[in-house]
């Protein structure tokens, strides 16, 4: 394992390096939280990538594979529709808006008053994101160094906090850069073709498993409905997602680029669910499912290439950890605390870009690694990963999905129609759960009902939104009434 360890060590050392780069290069609030607005298309392809396939779609999407065949690619399947949907349909006039959070937005379209109840619910999605992410080290680790739990997720944890606090989006962009390209070579390029190598080829496959291994609805049409009202939605109004979109250098850049990365997912999908069914093949009796990926890596893969692969699979756990926690840190400084201390921290009218005072990025360095430090400290604490994520995006689509996409598609929807959405959208999935369990269904159809019936019955029975602020909300959709981005260079 030596070689193994030297590259793994080479890669965590480079992503530590690239967060002291990153740090001399962001001066500024919009330098720190989006880049300054100034990806092109090839890095946000490759940086949007990274964020959307972490662990879940990595070791999860294989596992899904291990236990359901061809069908296991639904999951990863449903984010990678979701990113291309909101590529297609909404990036441009969301990275148009020059804005730094999803709360920002709703206050530019319901006229400032969306509220902080928005931002602690993202809030609490991004934190439960982050730490369902920092989580998954444990098990990375452990086949690797063959270390305890706790000592995993701090030192997984550590490198992550620290080479987000340093740089901000910059260390995070070009962290993201390197791990989807070790992510593409050992994934895709490697452990795909060994692994149907291994297993026989697919001949041998169709040979040795059951025939609903291959039916592509064999996952069952309730839990695929479930998946893209999850995931395909989640990936529509995520803070996380949002503030990619946000470093897009032009609109045209966050559309293509956008559908690039959708479509690599839709890819990456299909692959981890054949390594899936290989790895069924040659291992039938795993006691877990989300044991099969670490399986094949450890007993399949020659030397050096299981050292690779087993970087890819911490690249793509570390790309969303970080993702998820600068978003966690945006959102705790910019849409609560500041709101908390009656002093936003905004220029041009809704968090424009211009010239933000040094302390500023102290500001949310500081916030990043307070962040950090507590989703260590929660991970350490929490074990079941499914139940947080379910709980986190539950929150999340049942809570704003209707709010937001009110706001973005209908004219007459209103600021107490919002914030009722949110408050029943988010106490419905929450009792739903508390009665129907986590992982049930249930929870999230009628949360999203709830959300929608509210938001429509409360905005026809209020006054329509301000002439003025709606006239405002349209001139920045359309890329007018906001400060001009600073310069592309990138």
């Amino acid at each position: 394992m030596a070689v193994d360890y030297a590259v793994i060590v080479v890669y965590l050392a480079g992503m530590l390096a690239m967060g002291w780069w990153g740090m001399r290069r962001a001066k500024s609030k919009s330098e720190f939280l989006v880049a300054g607005r100034r990806l092109g298309p090839w890095m946000y392809s490759g940086t949007m990538a990274a964020i959307v396939l972490g662990g879940a779609s990595t070791i999860g999407g294989v596992g899904l594979g291990y236990q359901y065949g061809l069908s296991g690619a639904w999951m990863v399947l449903t984010i990678g529709l979701g990113l291309l949907a909101l590529s297609v349909f909404f990036s441009a006039r969301i990275a148009r808006l020059k804005v730094y959070t999803v709360s920002e937005m709703l206050d530019l379209r319901y006229g400032g008053r969306a509220g902080i109840i928005s931002g602690v619910v993202m809030w609490a999605y991004t934190l439960m994101l982050a730490v369902t992410s920092t989580i998954a080290y444990a098990t990375i680790f452990d086949v690797l160094f063959d270390v305890n739990r706790t000592v995993a997720i701090v030192l997984g944890g550590a490198i992550v906090v620290a080479y987000s606090t340093l740089g901000g989006m910059w260390s995070i962009t070009l962290t993201d850069m390197v791990q989807f390209v070790v992510k593409t070579i050992g994934v895709l390029l490697l452990l795909l073709p060994i692994a149907v190598v291994k297993a026989g080829g697919f001949s041998e496959m169709k040979a040795q498993l059951p025939t609903e291994y291959f039916d592509p609805l064999g996952i069952g049409g309730e839990t695929i409905f479930t998946y893209v009202l999850i995931y395909t939605f989640g990936m529509l109004i995520g803070q996380d997602i949002w503030q990619r979109v946000f470093t897009a250098r032009s609109d045209r850049t966050a559309r293509w680029g956008g559908t690039v990365a959708g479509t690599y997912c839709l890819v990456y999908a299909i692959a981890g669910a054949v390594i899936g069914t290989a790895a069924k093949v040659m291992y039938p009796n795993l006691a877990s499912a989300d044991a099969a990926f670490a399986t094949i890596v450890k007993d399949e893969l020659p030397v050096g290439v299981r050292g690779l692969v087993l970087a890819a699979a911490l690249a793509a756990v570390m790309s969303t950890s970080s993702g998820a926690l600068i978003a966690c840190a945006t959102v705790a400084n910019n849409d609560i605390w500041s709101r908390l201390r009656g002093a936003v921290v905004r220029s041009g009218g809704g968090g424009g870009d211009g010239d933000e005072p040094h302390d500023e990025v102290r500001g949310n360095r500081a916030f990043i690694l307070i962040m950090g430090i507590a989703v260590i400290l929660i991970a350490i604490a929490l074990n079941d990963v499914v139940q947080a994520l379910t709980v986190a995006y539950n929150l999340l689509v049942g809570g704003l999905l209707v709010p937001i996409l009110g706001g973005l598609l209908w004219r007459r929807g209103t600021a107490a129609g919002a914030l009722s959405a949110v408050c029943v959208g988010g106490v419905a999935v929450v009792g739903l759960m508390a009665y129907y369990g986590i992982l049930a269904n249930q929870p999230i159809y009628y949360g999203l009902l709830s959300s929608l019936a509210v938001y429509v019955v409360v905005s026809l029975a209020t006054p329509p939104t301000d002439a003025a602020a709606l006239a405002a909300w349209r001139e920045r959709v359309a890329g007018r009434g906001a400060p001009d981005p600073e310069p592309a260079t990138t």
